[in-house]
């Protein structure tokens, strides 16, 4: 959410700077609900600070007549106040809705450009390997080595599901473990959240209302299932003070995520690359706004350092202003090389969202003790998503008769296993 006395003082240079998004933001209208919600706090004051006044008159009058004259005139105030403070409820309930439609600034240093063709690569990390023979896409090999099961996924959950079995369950589960060990090792502190949260939660980190429709919710109990860790993880500490010796706060955790992806709809959706229900180890970072540019290096770099340990070739592509999310300022894609399918996948998008999430959830620090509080700046990135790195594992380490060599950095997670077949 972008702060209003901002919006107000500076309403050409944000039009500005989200007309390279290629979106339209209510601002005439955010400022129109301003100067109605002022004048309307204004009326009221005066009302109010009239019948305070009038009030302690009433109190010292001695004409009967005159004091009933005035009891009534100010009953009626108080009538007219009753409707303004009901009528500010009323604007301020629509102002709050347009602020929550606007998306967050890009950065400077977001390149522009109208849409994913206009995408940076800044770095690129390793060779994509080559074969001897034609390298299989991960769905042939997950059904030959009994591995993946989508029969079976389908016929308990429906389309874009399916179940891993046997050493595929393993693999899964020893990237998750591996990778949150590492970050660990990094300087993150592991957290293990509800997978459901409350929908303000989805409000604070911007999933709503832009992407309503692609959550799963339960009605009866108004809570949702997460998207991703960054909801509950980033609403830890909501309605929070932090004090400044705290920051940065660096946690990593592991969640299922759930998706319903109906903005996918067209796309290749063979295999495991887009499901409804996946699972996602996720870095949240909490800084202070002087430090939020370099804790986004960070980030990313410590993201790439899973794909390097893993030996997955890689690329690093910074989102044009047309290719940045509703809510960062400024992202970068880290994308794996797979083999089989012959694409790159995008395994984490890092992100800052300097103050935008902590805005709207109300997340602040003190730089020092007497200070004011401030708002600190929120940055998230994969760490990495599966199952893309699943699909990577399995087709760029496959072998000529069907087998998958296991990285060498997951066989203490695998139980030694070298080689599933």
């Amino acid at each position: 959410m972008l702060d209003l006395n901002f919006i107000r003082e500076h309403p050409d240079e944000i039009k500005e700077a989200l007309s390279k998004l290629n979106t339209v933001a209510p601002i005439d209208d955010i400022l129109s609900l301003d100067v109605r919600r002022r004048e309307t706090i204004k009326e009221a004051e005066r009302l109010k600070a009239q019948r305070n006044t009038v009030s302690k008159e009433i109190a010292r009058m001695k004409d009967n007549d005159a004091r009933q004259r005035a009891i009534v005139e100010m009953r009626e105030t108080g009538e007219r106040i009753k409707e303004l403070d009901d009528e500010l409820r009323q604007i301020e309930g629509e102002l709050n809705a347009l602020l929550y439609e606007v998306p967050n600034m890009p950065h400077p240093d977001v390149p522009v450009g109208p849409d994913e063709s206009a995408n940076v690569i800044v770095r690129t990390w390793g060779e994509p390997p080559t074969f001897a023979f034609q390298p299989a896409p991960h769905y042939e090999l997950g059904e030959k080595l009994g591995i993946i099961d989508f029969e079976r996924g389908v016929k308990l959950s429906g389309s874009r599901f399916y179940v891993l079995r046997n050493q595929g369950a393993r693999l899964q589960r020893a990237l998750i473990a591996w990778m949150i060990d590492l970050h660990v090792r990094q300087g993150y502190s592991e957290v293990y959240p509800p997978f459901v949260v409350r929908e303000q939660c989805m409000w604070n980190t911007g999933q709503m209302p832009k992407f309503g429709e692609n959550l799963y919710r339960d009605f009866e109990d108004d809570l949702w299932m997460i998207p991703t860790a960054e909801v509950p993880v980033t609403n830890l500490y909501m309605d929070e003070i932090l004090e400044a010796e705290q920051l940065p706060i660096n946690h990593v955790a592991y969640t299922p995520c759930f998706r319903r992806e109906k903005m996918s709809a067209g796309k290749e959706t063979r295999g495991i690359k887009r499901g409804h229900q996946f699972d996602k180890v996720e870095m949240v970072k909490f800084c202070t706004p002087e430090t939020s540019d370099e804790e986004l290096q960070r980030l990313t770099d410590n993201a790439e350092e899973v794909c390097r340990e893993l030996k997955l070739p890689y690329r690093v592509v910074q989102m044009c202003t047309g290719d940045l999310s509703f809510t960062a300022a400024i992202k970068y894609d880290v994308e794996i090389w797979a083999a089989g399918i012959r694409e790159w996948l995008e395994v984490s998008s890092c992100s800052s969202f300097r103050d935008f999430q902590a805005r709207r959830a109300n997340i602040r620090y003190r730089p020092d003790p007497q200070a004011k509080p401030e708002f600190v700046h929120t940055l998230n990135g994969s760490g990495l998503g599966l199952p893309r790195v699943m699909i990577a594992v399995l087709e760029n380490y496959q072998q000529e008769n069907g087998s998958v060599i296991v990285p060498e950095v997951l066989r203490p997670y695998m139980h030694g296993i070298e080689v599933i077949q």
